[in-house]
């Protein structure tokens, strides 16, 4: 099917007032859709990913790059009377504003839901916080480390008796993001039916209570609390990471025609007619007893080699890779995980493909590397507010942007 050039978001507008990590990744998710995304950052510093490093890239933090493609920069001092005045005009002109401030900061500079709703009543205004809106600890600040503890992840995740493990990136901030995503296209949506905007929120903690899925449900309908497994599963054996020869290999076979079929390949079939082993009822039971012997038997292999036999055997496996092991991968390439931007002063930077792709259009078609700070000063005011020369020269005058 011919995919065509116009994406889903194309001619939506979005403010953009938030930092750190969950709300640029939101608006980074509505960029790559079309959206025009301009991002409200402070002069000088920006951002605070920007200065968030070891290592840099063209002055700015690692991290910054992987959330901040298909935007443009301004800068605004919204401490100042004349910069709030400048992002109350370029919200009034938005179809969608975005923050992840405390609850109560946007309504002390004048930039919340209920006034800038009052003038522009189709406004879709997304907020995300560490908390939500309201409740005893809506004003308290959070970072994915601190909401990972309290959440409930960290109580679950790690070695049964090491100590708690944060998750390898901050999987909540993305995944707050990520739902707020989905409920601003979804006010969207419903706009285009009601012709009225409204206002969505979402928080790093209810993102992370709402993915506790069968830890939760453990618990809610068993009074039990779930224990850490490290990699291993609480209703399945054998399922876990096993060191071989030379590496890691995670196997899946709590099946029992997997169990069978790996217990082939170890040479070890008479695992599979032992009474303490038989079924997988009984090897959770008698986990340990059989991953004592399974874990010696694994060390006879090579990664490579009990991943290829496991493969032709059908049984659920996969190396343990690195990031290079990851990038190198055929299908990963082949779908175009990696995607190259250019940017005309710092040159070409990686950044990472999209999760989900479409019939009808090319979502990495025109996608734009991560801004300089500052970067579409002049082309934001002219473009959306329709300022003169002469009035962004002053407003740079008074170090309003």
């Amino acid at each position: 099917m011919t995919q065509q050039s116009t994406k889903p978001l194309t001619g939506i507008r979005i403010v953009d007032f938030s930092r750190f990590f969950a709300g640029p990744y939101c608006a980074q998710l509505l960029g790559d859709l079309g959206a025009d995304v301009v991002k409200v950052e402070l002069p000088t510093t920006g951002d605070p990913l920007r200065g968030q490093g070891p290592p840099f890239f063209a002055d700015n933090g690692i991290t910054w790059y992987a959330t901040n493609r298909n935007k443009r920069s301004i800068t605004l001092d919204l401490q100042a009377e004349a910069g709030r005045a400048v992002a109350r005009e370029l919200c009034l002109q938005a179809d969608v504003v975005l923050e992840n401030f405390r609850p109560s900061v946007m309504a002390r500079l004048g930039l919340d839901y209920a006034s800038l709703s009052a003038q522009a009543p189709r406004l879709v205004y997304a907020s995300i916080s560490g908390f939500g809106p309201d409740g005893p600890d809506a004003e308290l600040g959070a970072f994915d480390l601190t909401i990972q503890a309290l959440g409930g992840y960290m109580s679950i995740t790690g070695e049964r008796m090491g100590a708690p493990i944060k998750l390898g990136t901050s999987a909540f901030d993305m995944l707050a993001g990520m739902n707020c995503q989905t409920a601003i296209v979804a006010a969207l949506l419903q706009r285009a039916t009601t012709g009225r905007g409204q206002h969505v929120t979402t928080s790093l903690l209810e993102s992370e209570v709402a993915f506790l899925a069968n830890a939760a449900m453990e618990y809610l309908m068993t009074g039990t609390e779930p224990l850490k497994w490290g990699s291993e599963h609480a209703q399945q054996v054998p399922y876990k990471a096993f060191r071989t020869s030379d590496g890691w290999a995670v196997i899946g076979a709590g099946f029992q025609n997997f169990f069978t079929a790996f217990c082939k390949i170890l040479g070890r079939d008479d695992l599979v007619t032992d009474p303490r082993f038989s079924t997988m009822t009984v090897r959770v039971t008698n986990r340990y007893e059989l991953y004592a012997i399974l874990d010696a038997e694994m060390l006879k292999f090579t990664t490579a080699d009990i991943i290829a036999s496991l493969e032709r055997a059908g049984v659920p496996c996969a190396r343990v890779n690195n990031m290079r092991e990851v990038f190198e991968l055929a299908q990963v390439q082949h779908r175009g995980m990696r995607v190259e931007l250019d940017h005309p002063t710092y040159g070409t930077v990686p950044t990472l493909g999209p999760a989900a792709r479409y019939s009808e259009f090319d979502i990495t078609a025109g996608w734009t590397a991560p801004p300089q700070l500052g970067e579409h000063n002049t082309e934001v005011l002219s473009e959306w507010l329709g300022y003169s020369h002469q009035r962004i020269e002053e407003l740079r005058a008074t170090r309003i942007v």
